[in-house]
């Protein structure tokens, strides 16, 4: 079995589609198809299965992705252990970050990156915390930091960072100082949509007490539910930090939600299936670090 062959099957199994693998793995899609196609011939069996949105695994296609990475892996690893006789840590770490951190992490990351691991490449995904996990879970990332990450035997993470959320509204509404979970169902809210952090966290607990959200508006990002908030339509529920990075800090005021408190943990993940490599651990390590050094 060709190791370029079995690698560029399982990206075209991961990404759902020749086109998107092909761009990815920047080749052209004719002689991605060819190789995928003499990879069947050799084992005798479909591996893919064209659909409406692209393609799927077969059955032997799935035992076939499944070894596969573990292969795939394996090699890495190895490549980076006779890098590691000559001195050198090296090899591709592929992280996941959610969007606010993916904003305050990238660049410093990359810096550190540079001059601790020069031979090591970095390769970043942005998501929310739901599909960095299942990323994670699949192989296609090696690292991630998930918001409250679902218990899971094929995750181990260790939580970086708590932080507590609080009901931002405009500074020129009735001030109070401080509001209790049963009384933010009573606010018309500025909120994400499903799955996201804040918006599960908020059900969940108004759930518990019986209570269901008032929802004003649904949108996705920070910038857009701060203007929302500005405009009058509803208060939002976010971090300190995040009326304190918008620029606008004197337009909002930020009222401490309590019984109970809102507060969400941020946890570094890794796959608990797959042995991390000295690159990624020593990956962990500078995320570690830049986390904690933030002012949150």
């Amino acid at each position: 079995m060709d190791l370029k062959q079995l690698e560029y099957f399982v990206s075209v199994a991961e990404l759902g589609g020749f086109t998107r693998a092909s761009i990815a793995l920047d080749i052209a899609q004719p002689a991605l198809s060819r190789q995928v196609r003499q990879l069947e011939v050799e084992l005798g069996q479909s591996l893919l299965r064209r659909t409406g949105r692209g393609v799927v695994p077969t059955e032997a296609g799935k035992m076939l992705l499944e070894h596969g990475r573990g292969i795939l892996h394996q090699v890495a690893r190895t490549r980076e252990e006779l890098g590691r006789l000559r001195g050198a840590l090296a090899g591709r770490v592929a992280i996941g970050l959610p969007p606010r951190f993916a904003k305050m992490l990238t660049v410093p990351l990359t810096r550190a990156v540079r001059a601790q691991l020069p031979e090591a490449a970095l390769s970043i995904s942005e998501s929310l915390s739901t599909g960095l996990q299942e990323s994670l879970q699949s192989g296609r990332l090696d690292i991630a930091l998930l918001y409250n990450p679902a218990p899971s035997p094929d995750i181990d993470s260790v939580v970086l960072l708590e932080e507590d959320f609080y009901l931002v509204t405009r500074r020129e509404d009735r001030a109070r100082k401080s509001i209790s979970v049963r009384e933010l169902a009573d606010q018309p809210l500025v909120i994400p949509t499903r799955p996201n952090t804040i918006r599960m966290l908020v059900e969940a607990e108004l759930a518990n007490i019986g209570l269901h959200p008032r929802i004003a508006m649904e949108i996705d990002g920070v910038a857009a539910m701060l203007d929302l908030v500005a405009e009058g339509v509803g208060a939002a529920v976010l971090s300190v930090n995040a009326v304190r990075t918008s620029g606008r800090e004197e337009v909002f005021r930020a009222v401490p939600i309590v019984k109970p408190r809102l507060r969400s943990k941020l946890a570094l993940a890794v796959s608990a299936q797959r042995p991390a490599t000295r690159t990624q651990q020593a990956m962990q390590d500078i995320i570690r670090e830049l986390v904690l050094g933030l002012r949150m």
